[in-house]
């Protein structure tokens, strides 16, 4: 792999593997538990919602990159669907065994400049995969920031 790809690669890594951690310390009757709702403020979403939607990020984009179809994994990881830490950790796994084969795909760097047909417009592989992570880390963060307020645990170092 080349040295982009392969930094990109472990970037996705890292933030799988903190999300991992994080979701060990949550004990599951507060993972799907939502601070209160405030007026004048976005709509707040729970520790488990926050973390599943920051994997979906990941796999919606791998998916699109490898089979050009953008759907949103809403559908099956609902959290009724994904009701228990160890069922989110199982969705994590396969998300990240998911997005380490999308990166199989990418033979060299010059991959990362070929543009595909994204959902809005083309746009290039190395854009779609930075939006990629600036948008699963904000998820994460949010996740980290609501379960802040539920404990005094520490937070995996980033």
């Amino acid at each position: 792999m080349d040295p982009l790809t392969r930094s990109l690669d472990l970037i996705f890594a890292a933030g799988h593997a903190r999300s991992m951690e994080f979701l060990g310390k949550v004990p599951d009757d507060i993972l799907f538990t939502k601070p209160r709702d405030l007026p004048r403020t976005f709509t707040m979403f729970s520790v488990g919602e926050y973390i599943i939607r920051s994997a979906a990020e990941v796999e919606k984009t791998i998916g699109g990159i490898t089979t050009r179809l953008w759907d949103d994994p809403f559908e099956w990881t609902l959290p009724e669907e994904l009701h228990s830490g160890s069922r989110v950790a199982d969705y994590l796994i396969e998300v990240e065994l998911g997005r380490s084969a999308g990166f199989g795909y990418l033979a060299s760097d010059a991959d990362l400049s070929r543009s595909i047909p994204a959902p809005e417009r083309m746009r290039t592989i190395f854009e779609l995969l930075a939006d990629t992570l600036v948008r699963s880390a904000h998820y994460q963060g949010r996740a980290f920031a609501v379960f802040q307020s539920f404990s005094d645990n520490k937070l995996p170092p980033p």
